[in-house]
């Protein structure tokens, strides 16, 4: 006969988030994530990433390099138009060169054209800045948070809630605020490990859980599914 399950709310969660992460990291491996050779071409990629697969980021990004333009103070007075035809193969090219150039007003007015100053302010400070620059909202401020400035801050995406949803940890309601504290609230609050778990859940999100889902094979396929909360 199964024992009957006494443990608490806040440690079925642990437990349940914890074992998610061993067995992605145990098929999946390391995922060296964020891929970026500065602080400030991860800002740049966490833009241009907006509703778009990373192949074409990638793209757009060599197109800035190859015009050495992955510099504040060159962005700053480049035409936009011309921008925007750089990083057309990331997709709205001409909204994201807005979105790109008003980040750039944020690193030249405040942090006189240095990346780094800026990502030296307080966590929460830093988040709130970002999110006042028009085109950047929570997703983005915390993939910056976290790969460009290394704050321990959870990044919730599609997939994340997708994930979630079907292993029932969220209810499909939840607010990002609330799925962020889902995974903050139960876990250390390390940045490295925080990196590697959004990073394979993208993974397992564009491999296996799709929105019409591959079980066979998923790591997680035979994960226990009862509910967490």
């Amino acid at each position: 006969m199964k024992k009957p399950d006494t443990l608490p709310h806040a440690k079925k969660v642990e437990l349940r988030l914890k074992g998610i992460y061993n067995r992605l990291i145990q098929s999946f491996g390391p995922q060296n994530w964020w891929p970026g050779e500065s602080a400030f071409e991860v800002m740049v990629g966490a833009i241009l990433t907006q509703n778009t697969a990373w192949s074409n980021v990638e793209k757009a990004i060599t197109n800035l390099k190859t015009e050495k333009l992955l510099e504040p103070e060159r962005l700053a007075c480049f035409p936009k138009e011309k921008l925007a035809l750089l990083i057309k193969p990331a997709g709205y090219y001409n909204l994201k060169a807005d979105r790109l150039m008003n980040l750039i007003n944020l690193i030249m007015t405040d942090d006189g054209g240095d990346p780094p100053l800026l990502l030296k302010r307080p966590p929460e400070q830093l988040r709130q800045d970002l999110l006042k620059v028009k085109g950047i909202g929570p997703e983005t401020a915390d993939s910056i948070l976290l790969y460009a400035a290394g704050y321990p801050v959870f990044v919730i995406d599609a997939y994340t809630r997708r994930i979630l949803g079907r292993h029932r940890l969220a209810e499909g309601n939840e607010s990002y605020e609330d799925l962020q504290k889902l995974f903050m609230e139960n876990l250390p609050h390390d940045p490295i490990l925080y990196n590697e778990y959004h990073a394979l859940l993208v993974h397992l999100g564009k491999h296996f859980c799709k929105p019409t889902p591959i079980c066979d094979g998923c790591p997680l396929e035979e994960l226990e599914a009862e509910p967490a909360f």
